[in-house]
């Protein structure tokens, strides 16, 4: 059959309508069906139902496949989680017409879009509002995947179309329209958007310190599912938590993160009951918007995110998908819980053991859910961590490959989870130096992860080692505009301008960061390199010996110190660098004796930090500390190897 036959086809059958509704107006849904009808549509509803057939496979089919979602909102109706999420469905679609069948105005999430009203009808289908909805339904048909259904241009005017609805689209439709302008064309930029949110750790009320993990971790689940959302600005989990913990208002939290609206809970667990609250605070005045809570058992703690996702996403009339069909994520509350262990001890990067211990965590939640996409990706950036940082020999070669088959297991089950794909450009960036293998996956997590500001700086990076600096301009900035008091995202901005050579920013970046915090890693390190080059050699050392990775610190001080105190000075730091470090250091060898101005010595260790496969590496296109050595034929030849060029 051609293009054209299937088209003709599709224009010979009647337009297919599903029927959302509360049983409770089942009586009037069912003068809608016959009315329907007898306009000639086709209509699904659930009275079709044979009995014994597969309920909910029947109803996503006909959901699917249906020209029209319409949906009869109610007073009962809207407190119903299925009408809820079918009409979420249907206008994720762009398909779905609502109607008011007592007068009630649909719930927030659902207003941008006009609906007419049935509350006076009758049940003749004839009648002046009847035929109204019957056009709205062949205007939505004709032109599917639409944002809106249909406007006052697309349907005629009408007693039956609601004033409310008309007023509320001419205000906070017109503002929704805009914002959606704003996102279609890009990146969210500029300062009180209307659809921002700052989620809060969630208060630990459990008595029990060990349950920690489990409110911070629901938080960041929450925080996670709403970035997903492209309508939606979400700052990050770093700057949110920072400002929270000393003691910021709401009002004082939005204004430091340029949000509009803050959200905030807390979890008390006993047992295996759960009380979770949160609520939606107004950033400008104080007020809340929503507030609710809710009893749960532990089993049903992730039916509970996603339902404070939904009355968050309403509560900001934005559109926001919460199931976890395809999001890599479970349904498998104990995998859930072990995940999160995991996480909290991974984001410590205290020690090995602790490392390990979260391995382990992840490692039971893939047991007790295999198809737990999310906990795979985890499990494969731990390893990662744990190959490259503790293990040696055969342990380390073991560890990549599993992390390897990790990440592809979790880009496997959830191709479009941004986490899974950023683990596997991870995965093959750092441990396996395969940069021309990373880029496809570094690029898909950030397309799909763009809300996520730990991914966004993780790419800065990598785009910055490759020496895209405008990619990596555009995601840094983006991740700066998410999570600004996050000293870590403040470095990648300076190590941009580092290895881009734009030394006077550099020192401003890494300035700022060390004014968020004195202690993050690399900083003190890369701030003494910037201050070498420039010719600062003593201010340079002030800062390595501040360094707390003792790698880092170590390299920088045998440069600085051999220029300040001679040859024997700068001798004695690369003995206690070799002696710490092994073979580990081959690339901050290369760099040392590049700097010393010992080329041969340098290409050497070059050529052994490339049997090695040194994840030290990464750096060599842009490294400024090798520019000595840079015109050599040898140092082209590793570039061209580890795919650089």
């Amino acid at each position: 059959m051609t293009g054209d036959d299937t088209s003709d086809a599709a224009a010979d059958r009647p337009v297919r309508v599903f029927l959302s509704y509360s049983r409770k107006d089942r009586t009037r849904a069912i003068k809608v069906v016959n009315a329907l009808e007898a306009n000639g549509l086709s209509v699904w509803w659930d009275g079709m139902l044979e009995v014994g057939q597969a309920f909910a496979h029947s109803t996503e089919t006909a959901l699917e496949t249906a020209d029209a979602v319409v949906v009869l909102w109610s007073q009962t109706a809207i407190q119903s989680h299925w009408v809820r999420d079918e009409a979420t469905r249907g206008r994720d679609r762009g398909c779905m017409v609502p109607v008011s069948l007592d007068g009630a105005q649909p719930p927030l999430g659902f207003r941008q879009i006009q609906y007419i009203k049935l509350d006076k009808w009758r049940g003749k289908a004839n009648a002046r509002e009847f035929v109204d909805l019957v056009h709205a339904i062949h205007t939505t048909a004709g032109s599917p995947n639409s944002q809106l259904n249909f406007s006052a241009a697309a349907a005629p005017a009408s007693r039956g179309l609601s004033r409310r609805g008309v007023l509320a689209l001419g205000a906070s439709g017109a503002a929704l329209l805009g914002g959606l302008a704003v996102w279609k064309g890009g990146w969210l930029t500029g300062q009180d958007i209307l659809n921002s949110v700052a989620v809060l750790p969630f208060r630990n009320l459990s008595g029990d310190p060990a349950q920690v993990y489990f409110s911070d971790g629901l938080s960041e689940e929450l925080r996670t599912m709403l970035s997903l959302n492209r309508g939606l600005e979400v700052a990050a989990e770093t700057s949110s938590s920072q400002l929270s913990e000393q003691g910021k208002t709401p009002g004082e939290i939005a204004d430091a993160l340029k949000v509009a609206y803050v959200l905030d809970g807390s979890v008390r667990r006993a047992g295996d009951l759960l009380r979770i609250t949160a609520r939606l605070i107004d950033g400008k005045t104080g007020f809340e918007k929503w507030a609710q809570s809710f009893d749960r058992k532990a089993d049903d703690v992730l039916a509970v995110q996603s339902e404070i996702a939904t009355y968050v996403a309403d509560a900001l009339a934005a559109q926001v998908t919460t199931t976890t069909a395809g999001s890599g994520r479970t349904g498998n509350a104990k995998a859930f819980d072990a995940y999160l262990r995991g996480r909290a001890l991974i984001k410590q990067a205290a020690s090995e053991q602790t490392d390990r211990a979260g391995l382990a965590a992840f490692e039971q939640a893939v047991a007790l859910d295999p198809k737990f996409a999310l906990a795979h990706a985890s499990r494969a950036t731990a390893l990662a961590v744990i190959a490259s940082s503790y293990a040696a020999g055969g342990e380390s070669a073991a560890l990549v490959r599993k992390a390897l088959e990790a990440a592809r297991m979790a880009v496997r089950l959830a191709p479009d989870m941004a986490e899974g794909q950023f683990a596997l450009g991870y995965v093959l960036a750092v441990v396996k130096l395969d940069l021309r293998g990373a880029q496809l996956p570094y690029s898909r997590a950030v397309e799909l992860g763009f809300g996520n500001a730990d991914i966004l700086t993780a790419y800065g990076d990598f785009a910055t080692n490759i020496g895209r600096f405008d990619d990596a301009r555009k995601t840094i900035d983006r991740a700066l505009r998410l999570d600004p008091v996050n000293p870590s995202v403040q470095r990648s901005a300076a190590l941009l301008a580092f290895f881009s050579r734009d030394y006077a920013a550099a020192q401003t970046a890494f300035s700022a960061a060390l004014a968020l915090n004195t202690k993050v890693g690399v900083i003190h390190g890369f701030l003494g390199h910037t201050l070498l080059i420039t010719g600062k050699t003593a201010e340079a050392l002030d800062h390595y010996g501040q360094e707390p990775l003792a790698l880092l610190r170590l390299t920088g001080q045998a440069i600085a110190e051999m220029k300040l105190y001679g040859e024997e000075a700068g001798e004695a730091r690369l003995a206690e660098l070799i002696k710490e470090f092994g073979t580990n250091s081959a690339y901050q060898q290369v760099q040392i004796f590049a700097q010393w101005g010992r080329r041969d010595a340098a290409l050497a260790a070059l050529d052994q930090a490339m049997t090695l496969i040194d994840s030290g590496l990464a750096q060599l296109r842009n490294d400024p500390l090798l520019d000595p050595i840079r015109p050599s034929p040898r140092m082209a030849a590793a570039l061209q190897k580890l795919g650089f060029s």
